[in-house]
Order: structure tokens, then C-alpha cells, then sequence
């Protein structure tokens, strides 16, 4: 048995809701294009959580989820999924836990709720691979101090600072240019297991403390737009900063899944998704 069961991984039936095919070797250009496609074909999202259900990890869910169905996930899941389909192919990779700040308050303050991964190569080339934030990066960075890539108008940069009192590992910080740059999320390079997501994803799933339990979060990106729905609000941003927000209704937001994020609810999670909502407007007004 593999470290991320990559044997119980349906490889052709993920390559297909990809839109890849060929040859598939561990190289540079192939981990390019499975990101690339894995970003662009998978939404993020935490419907499970409103529908008053667990988030389950082990494989055989995950890929039924995000590979069968017409659904997405959330971090943990997207990290599951791509971790198998890269030990699937040989790639060699470390599995990472990272601090979301989005440039507010100090890593330090944040749970390591946020799963990366770090491929490295023979020539010791390594690459941060980030599917599961929801709005990018599109494609792998290379993790390089002062790295700045721009992906189809969208622009992302890597710093690490140096070992100091906090951390006792190299600790990187991932960038995103907005109206300004701002820190994304924070990591250091300690391994991580599929144990270790387990337990994130507990609290991430269950703790009153974590926004994925408080409200319907969606996101879908790609070269041109990243679409948000947070609660009842919809938001289109551009790559040049332009953005537009419209208010919904409760009633609005399963045919919006389906029409814009591509997520098909069965007809009890469409209730559930409606009366979740709207219950959490009753209660704040908003």
C-alpha cells in the first residue's frame, strides 16, 4: 500500500474530467499541465459542510466527489486527489501544511489548516504546488526566494525568511498582487502525512472558529476570471483588479453552482445549501 493509496486511484477517469491525455512522464511539463488542469477543471468549495456532513479524505470518496460527480472541495481534498495522481506517475513530492493570512495579522496567530505540496525533480528544481486555495496560482512556482510569475494576468511571487525564534525550519510566504501585494499564505517545509490533513481537516470542517462552517464559500478560477460566492454574494474579479458583486437570494444559489462554478446538487443538498442560507440571513441580516 502507498503512502497516498495511489493504487485505488481511477488515473484515466481523472485525466479525462482533466481533458488530458498522452504520454504522462514526471517531468517539469507535465506537472505545468496537470495543475494547470486540475485548477481549471475542479471547483473549490464547502457544500458538504453546509449540508450538515463530514468531509471524508480516504481516496475512494474524494475522487467519487471531485472526479464522478459534478462537485469540488476544499483544500484537503484537492491535495488528497493530486497527491495520488503524482504518485501515481512517479513524481517525488513532500506534502505540506501552510497558514492562510491573506495579509491579515502574523502567521504565528493562524492554525497550519492549508495543504500544499512540494515537488522536487533530479536536478533538485523544486515546485510549490497550490490547487486547493481556489484562486490559484494556475500553474507551479518554482520555489526560489524573489520567484514572481505572472499566469494569464494574474501575478504571484514566493519569499522565505530565515530560520528565527517561531520556526525552526526555512519559512516561506506566498504572494498575490491585488491593489498591492499581499501575503497569502505562510509554510514551512516540514513534511506532512495524511494523518496530519486528517486532523486539519477536523477542525477546518467542524470549529465553530473556522469560516468553512459558517457559510456556502465557492470559488472557481481560471486565465480570466475568479468567480466567489460567499454566502449570498457573487463576485466576478478580473486579472486587472476589476470586480463586480451581486446579492442573491437563497433560492438563486443552486442554479448559480450549477451554472457558473459547474456544481450539480442533488435535490436534498440543493435544500439544504437553500435553508442554510437562509437561515444564516435571517440571523445577521445580510
Amino acid at each position: 500500500m502507498t503512502l497516498w493509496h495511489s493504487e485505488d486511484l481511477d488515473l484515466a477517469r481523472y485525466l479525462s474530467k482533466l481533458g488530458l491525455a498522452g504520454s504522462l512522464e514526471p517531468t517539469p511539463d507535465t506537472l505545468r499541465d496537470l495543475h494547470r488542469a486540475h485548477v481549471t477543471s475542479i471547483p473549490f468549495e464547502n457544500l458538504e459542510i453546509i449540508a450538515g456532513r463530514p468531509i471524508l479524505l480516504d481516496l475512494e470518496s474524494v475522487q467519487r466527489k471531485l472526479v464522478t460527480r459534478r462537485r469540488g472541495g476544499y483544500c484537503f481534498e484537492h491535495v488528497t486527489l493530486l497527491a495520488a495522481a503524482l504518485e501515481r506517475l512517479g513524481f517525488r513530492f513532500t506534502a505540506l501544511s501552510g497558514r492562510v493570512i491573506l495579509g491579515d495579522g502574523a502567521p504565528e496567530t493562524r492554525p497550519a489548516t492549508h495543504a500544499l505540496l512540494v515537488v522536487e525533480f533530479d536536478d533538485g528544481t523544486r515546485y510549490l504546488c497550490d490547487v486547493g486555495f481556489g484562486r490559484g496560482p494556475l500553474e507551479p512556482l518554482p520555489l526560489i526566494d524573489g520567484a514572481e510569475v505572472n499566469q494569464g494576468g494574474w501575478r504571484f511571487r514566493l519569499s522565505t525568511s530565515p530560520v528565527g525564534d517561531l520556526f525552526a525550519s526555512e519559512h516561506w510566504t506566498l504572494w498575490q498582487l491585488g491593489e498591492e501585494w499581499v501575503g497569502r499564505a505562510s509554510f514551512t517545509l516540514h513534511p506532512q502525512f495524511p494523518i496530519d490533513y486528517a486532523v486539519g481537516n477536523h477542525f477546518v470542517s467542524t470549529s465553530p472558529r473556522s469560516p468553512f462552517t459558517a457559510r456556502t464559500f465557492v470559488q472557481y478560477f481560471d486565465e480570466h476570471v475568479h468567480q466567489t460566492l460567499d454566502g449570498t454574494t457573487w463576485t466576478t474579479e478580473s486579472p486587472d483588479g476589476t470586480a463586480q458583486s451581486r446579492q442573491l437570494s437563497p433560492a438563486e444559489l443552486p442554479d448559480l453552482l450549477a451554472d457558473v462554478f459547474g456544481i450539480e446538487l442533488k435535490n436534498d443538498d440543493r435544500a439544504a445549501v437553500i435553508a442554510a442560507e437562509t437561515d444564516r440571513t435571517t440571523e445577521t441580516g445580510s
